[in-house]
């Protein structure tokens, strides 16, 4: 099909009077007059296709891409080492399509994959069933919520403060649409003040959310919440936005938790400016049934033949609207193969490594900050990144920062009290020492010059 769909005057009036309408205005009539464009842009002379090529690749030279500096962004995004073999074999035309596997038959290649990413998730969460994944990780937070309401019935939901708090707008956002009240479980030395959740716990709970690795990168108590929620009939839902935190930390399942949502963008995608990544979404088995969005099987065929097939649920069951409990029907099922790639690639000793290294560089940065005369701000164990206290806000610190060529971590000022700021650091594998040095230094010159 042409990309170019040229149509006359008559088409259009010919379109027009099939659907009933006088004039084409009449198509926007739910748009508020005010919104609505009445004049050309202001786009300048046209220009030919090698002009507006050439253009847009100036205005692109003047963005500096992260992987061209040394990154200590974290807080859920990460710059992690993304074998080049991912993008060769994701790009194969087999696989780079939007075609959806509901014919068993001709898809055997992509429910496979997608019955590995599966089989991968669970292995690493300590969970029994994992879907095919969900859009993000913050949508695999509000669906591990509707899935708590859904199961017990009740109407209130607990979410420590220190999840995310984009993670946290969006599982508020959903709540409000069905009604479900959201309570906040406070933080004690950046984590979640386990008393806390122990007295929010009532009759009336769903469930309850915690993080770990948390926001702020320290790991939370996960059994302890765990508990307090059982003891309440609820259900405890962690989420993890550093997926590689679960090669070397104890998993979710193995910790007490019924639900396991994450971000898998740390499983060999590119940070792509925040997004398309994957959530991903476990449960324990007696929470399989309630489990949104698309489940592959193994099965066999009728000559005995090893097959994969969606499975547990009917196709249409988060589609109609009257009897859903989730609107999750598709799957981030590119990404996902990325993930089983890269998992694959590395093995169960290589993401170990990945993982550790990953730690090893966030000490050694931590140690050299220290020395420089920045103090951490939160004594708890950590995975990969952590909060610093700054003289000033780190709104100011990062773009002097940047000037020196190194982009800083995570403004979040506020969190030290006082005139000063804060930033979240992270050392991933991909930082060097000689990088690490430099930004410790940089950040000394920038905070004490």
């Amino acid at each position: 099909m042409s990309v170019y769909l040229p149509i006359t005057d008559a088409d259009r009036e010919a379109m027009l009077a099939r659907v009933g309408v006088p004039e084409i205005d009449g198509l926007f009539a739910d748009i508020p007059e005010s919104l609505r464009l009445r004049e050309a842009l202001a786009l300048g002379q046209p220009l030919s296709e090698y002009e507006v090529m050439a253009d847009a690749r100036a205005k692109a030279a003047k963005c500096r891409p992260a992987a061209s500096l040394p990154c200590f962004l974290g807080a859920g995004v990460y710059d992690r080492l993304v074998p080049a073999a991912i993008r060769h074999l994701t790009q194969r035309s087999e696989f780079y399509t939007a075609y959806t596997p509901y014919q068993p038959e001709i898809s055997q290649g992509t429910l496979q994959a997608i019955f590995e990413f599966q089989t991968m998730i669970t292995s690493l969460t300590g969970m029994d069933v994992a879907n095919a994944s969900v859009y993000d990780g913050a949508s695999g937070c509000a669906e591990a919520m509707l899935m708590a309401v859904n199961h017990t019935k009740r109407k209130k939901f607990i979410v420590s403060e220190t999840v995310h708090p984009e993670a946290r707008e969006v599982v508020s956002a959903y709540a409000w649409s069905g009604g479900i009240e959201i309570v906040s479980a406070p933080a004690k030395d950046g984590v979640t003040d386990r008393d806390g959740i122990g007295r929010l716990m009532a009759d009336d709970v769903a469930g309850v959310l915690v993080q770990s690795p948390n926001f702020y990168g320290a790991i939370e108590d996960v059994a302890g919440a765990a508990d307090a929620a059982h003891a309440a009939g609820a259900v405890a839902a962690v989420y993890v936005a550093d997926a590689l935190s679960l090669a070397v930390l104890k998993s979710p399942g193995e910790s007490g938790a019924d639900i396991c949502v994450g971000e898998g963008q740390g499983f060999g995608l590119p940070m792509n400016y925040g997004g398309p990544h994957l959530g991903f979404m476990a449960v324990k088995q007696p929470l399989m049934r309630k489990l949104p969005g698309r489940i592959v099987g193994e099965t066999v065929d009728v000559d005995g033949r090893r097959a994969f097939v969606l499975t547990l649920q009917a196709r249409e069951q988060h589609i109609r609207r009257e009897k859903a409990t989730s609107n999750i029907c598709s799957n981030q099922g590119l990404n996902a193969l990325s993930a089983t790639i890269y998992l694959s690639l590395l093995g169960r000793d290589g993401v170990k490594e990945v993982a550790a290294r990953s730690m090893a560089n966030a000490r050694y940065l931590k140690e050299r900050l220290e020395g420089e005369g920045f103090a951490v701000l939160y004594t708890a164990p950590f995975f990969d990144e952590f909060v610093i206290c700054l003289p000033s806000p780190a709104a100011d610190v990062s773009p002097a920062l940047l000037e020196r060529g190194v982009i800083g971590g995570l403004a979040v000022d506020g969190l030290a009290g006082g005139a000063g700021g804060a930033m979240l650091v992270c050392a991933t594998e991909k930082r060097t020492k000689a990088e690490m040095d430099a930004f410790a230094e940089a950040l000394k010159e920038v905070c004490y010059a």
